[in-house]
């Protein structure tokens, strides 16, 4: 989608506030022997309240309103009984649609204690996503993104998982720009003006592949590392990024 009004500006925001809202108290909520279909259920139960429709139920047929990975699962992955447990890493992924509008935010959490390898890697993580949303700007290169997010992971001994990709976002879950690379390529295509678009890379300790599970959905790191991944919807202009998925 490419922003042209200042009402779409508006319904993208009114979007983004209510995932990233949903996401948060979700965190919030999350302990120790509560299981994923426990965690998915109040994440549901709050989008249902604001008027809006899990994107990968509508779009996807998704078995769950949210999608939840724990350790090993790194994206897609489905609520269910799984417990919580101490030390583990939980990324929690939110997409939804309102009046037309999709956002689209995630980002991984410690349940304590955590060791601080994996502590210090959800602080580089999310650093990792400011970098390349930094990148983006009316007219500059797609590819600034992943070459800065590249550097980054490479000074701090880090892979990125290379077949899960930014995209476009706006009118659908996905759209074009359908695949934004989040490690080094050599795209040459160009930010438009008031595109919107996810920044979202997968940080990981070794893994460079994200491979699907037996159930279709749920996606694990090859080689098997710890990964995490963290993510806005943003919208290009000529001072920078926009970043609509802010809770307030």
């Amino acid at each position: 989608m490419t922003i042209t009004h200042q009402d779409e500006l508006d319904g993208l925001r009114d979007i983004g506030r209510i995932v990233a809202n949903t996401m948060q108290a979700m965190a919030k909520a999350m302990e120790p022997g509560m299981t994923t279909q426990d965690l998915d259920a109040i994440g549901a139960a709050l989008l249902e309240q604001e008027g809006a429709l899990s994107a990968p139920q509508s779009t996807y047929g998704f078995p769950g309103a949210t999608c939840i990975s724990v350790n090993e699962e790194i994206a897609h992955g489905i609520p269910g009984p799984r417990a919580i447990a101490p030390g583990d890493l939980v990324n929690i992924d939110v997409s939804a649609s309102k009046n037309g509008y999709f956002a689209d935010t995630g980002a991984t959490w410690r349940v304590a204690p955590v060791r601080p390898a994996l502590d210090r890697l959800c602080r580089d993580g999310r650093r990792a996503m400011q970098i390349g949303i930094a990148q983006v700007g009316a007219g500059r290169p797609l590819a600034g993104i992943g070459r800065a997010i590249g550097r980054f992971a490479d000074a701090r001994g880090y892979t990125l998982i290379r077949n899960l990709a930014s995209h476009g976002v706006g009118r659908s879950l996905h759209e074009y720009p359908e695949e934004i690379a989040t490690w080094p390529t050599r795209d040459k295509r160009r930010i438009d003006r008031g595109l919107v678009l996810t920044v979202e890379p997968f940080l990981s300790m070794g893994g460079l592949w994200a491979a699907e599970g037996d159930d279709g959905w749920t996606l694990r790191a090859e080689p098997a590392a710890p990964v995490v991944q963290y993510e806005h919807t943003v919208v290009a202009t000529d001072r920078g990024a926009i970043v609509v998925t802010l809770p307030g």
